[in-house]
């Protein structure tokens, strides 16, 4: 069964609301990290501009990108993605059942955001 979190762009920033419910609820999050996208987006014009190039910038979350490893491949944190969603001014639509690969313009680092935290968590952390 495929959990879709989704909402529009037009949709208003959420207030008032506990850890719990931006933490723990059904959308684990991610609704969060897209509006802190959103925000960040409006700024810092600059990184905005990066993530709408292609680019998958170094954020708060694992899955950024500040150069091109020896092993083109790694795994990001499906909050990156929402983070970066939100940066690009998109809506957010992502499946928490679902794997989704992107590509980085500037580095050509592939990018597996994955909902399994075992696999990046332990990965190498770039300095």
């Amino acid at each position: 069964m495929s959990q879709h979190i989704q909402r529009s762009i037009d949709s208003p920033l959420r207030t008032g609301l506990n850890r719990e419910q931006l933490w723990e609820d059904h959308d684990k999050g991610l609704i969060k990290c897209w509006e802190v996208g959103r925000q960040r987006a409006a700024r810092f014009p600059e990184l905005a501009n990066q993530c709408l190039a292609g680019e998958l910038p170094v954020l708060g979350w694992k899955g950024g990108v500040s150069r091109s490893l020896k092993k083109l491949e790694k795994f990001g944190s499906l909050k990156y993605l929402a983070q970066w969603q939100g940066l690009r001014g998109e809506d957010l639509n992502i499946d928490l059942s679902e794997e989704r690969e992107l590509t980085c313009s500037r580095t050509a680092m592939v990018v597996t955001f994955t909902p399994d935290r075992s696999k990046y968590f332990n990965q190498v952390a770039e300095a």
